[in-house]
């Protein structure tokens, strides 16, 4: 009963705020995968709707007068979110790490 008791009041709130963060950019590393992977073929075709596919498409048409666009958007797009849940992440780490929580005395 005291390992339980070890581990629920000492071990579990430390490993919390590192685990959210690793658990947020494996999400924005799954994103940037499937993105890159739609981009290249891959991954989604494109009649399913990906940010990658629309990169790809967007590509085709650079020369184009508003080809820099559809390149630009999906682009953004795909790093915003990444940003998000990156910045979601270490806000929630810093919510719930113990050692950064201010106490009053």
């Amino acid at each position: 009963m005291r390992s339980h008791r070890i581990i629920l009041v000492h071990i579990m709130p430390n490993i919390l705020g590192p685990l959210i963060v690793i658990l947020t950019s494996n999400f924005a590393s799954a994103i940037l995968t499937e993105a890159g992977l739609s981009f290249l073929g891959l991954s989604a075709q494109p009649p399913m709707a990906s940010w990658g596919v629309m990169v790809n498409e967007g590509f085709g048409f650079i020369t184009t007068e508003g080809g820099f666009y559809l390149v630009l958007f999906p682009s953004l797009c795909i790093a915003l979110m990444v940003l998000a849940f990156n910045l979601f992440g270490n806000g929630l780490r810093d919510a719930y790490d113990p050692k950064t929580s201010t106490r009053s005395r």
